[in-house]
């Protein structure tokens, strides 16, 4: 059946209001610059660059809405306030920090030291290390439960992710994932924890309420060999219906169907598509792509690509500042 012309022309014109009402900046870190790349969101051009510390990678808001930056050769986190894009001050991490999440207060920096095989607590306010917990080889992703209590830290070498009470600083449970675990996120309602795993094409879902894996989705893309297809980052909608999944050298982003656990949609970006963040509204889904330099804007409802932004050498993360 022919696309009718009055839905095309709906489509161009939600498109249209959907770039007219976005405002604000994207900010994207570079492994290879020591700086930070600013899209604004409205006319989806870069605006400018702020100097951060070396190797920037995982960053998030804080609860005060300023960006922090874990800087992996730097040993440190950059706070900077996007009102002015100046650093504000530089908070210790300790030895190769990757990535991190903070306490629901927004007190307490939670990292993964990769080279000490560690999970480190900081606090945000002195930058003391309050104390650390030894994990499996190559910690990286960092995900808070919503209510503070616990802390999950993926070990890559291990194929584990370690569920950490956060009181004790003791390891709970080990969680058995698949090869090479990288990234989590929770749906909404707390009751999941997704696990993207990249030698094995796969997603890991955990019950939070057992920690045990529920399901295992995997991905497969059309001409991709099966060793191409290794996801990392992954974000959930905020009504937890869809989940999107970056799935690294395959050059794709899934689109999945959160109850149904199946994808829905493969959308082709750039190469190596490494991140992914969703703007508040989430019409718009930006994917960082390590080896191409740039950012694709990927429009939700259609499912499709409609710019790609270069930015600084190697990114890696992203953050919206709305």
């Amino acid at each position: 059946m022919p696309f009718p012309l009055r839905h095309a022309a709906g489509c161009l014109l939600a498109l249209a209001c959907a770039g007219a009402a976005a405002q604000g900046t994207a900010y994207v870190s570079s492994e290879k610059d020591d700086a930070l790349t600013l899209i604004d969101l409205g006319t989806l051009t870069v605006k400018g660059t702020v100097a951060t510390c070396k190797r920037g990678r995982h960053m998030m808001l804080t609860p005060q809405r300023q960006l922090l930056v874990a800087c992996t050769d730097s040993n440190a986190a950059d706070l900077i306030d996007p009102a002015s894009n100046k650093s504000v001050r530089r908070i210790p991490l300790g030895d190769e920090p990757e990535a991190f999440d903070l306490s629901p207060d927004g007190k307490t920096i939670y990292v993964s030291n990769e080279d000490d095989g560690e999970a480190s607590f900081i606090d945000f306010a002195s930058g003391k290390k309050l104390k650390s917990v030894k994990v499996g080889g190559e910690p990286e992703g960092v995900k808070v439960s919503a209510d503070g209590k616990l802390v999950y830290v993926t070990s890559e070498v291990a194929n584990l992710v370690h569920a950490i009470d956060v009181a004790s600083g003791k390891i709970v449970k080990n969680i058995k994932a698949g090869k090479r675990p990288r990234r989590m996120a929770f749906t909404p309602d707390g009751q999941q924890l997704w696990i993207t795993n990249e030698l094995d094409a796969t997603v890991s879902i955990v019950s939070t309420a057992t920690h045990e894996v529920t399901h295992t989705l995997k991905f497969e893309v059309k001409g991709a060999r099966a060793e191409d297809i290794t996801p990392v980052g992954i974000q959930m909608s905020a009504d937890g219906k869809r989940a999107f999944v970056a799935l690294g050298r395959a050059n794709h982003v899934a689109f999945v169907d959160v109850a149904a656990r199946k994808v829905t949609d493969l959308v082709l970006v750039g190469k190596r598509a490494w991140n992914v963040t969703l703007d508040k509204a989430g019409q718009r889904l930006y994917v960082v792509n390590g080896l191409s330099d740039d950012v694709t804007v990927v429009d939700v409802a259609a499912a499709k690509a409609v710019k790609s932004i270069p930015v600084g050498r190697v990114p890696y993360g992203l953050v919206i500042v709305e």
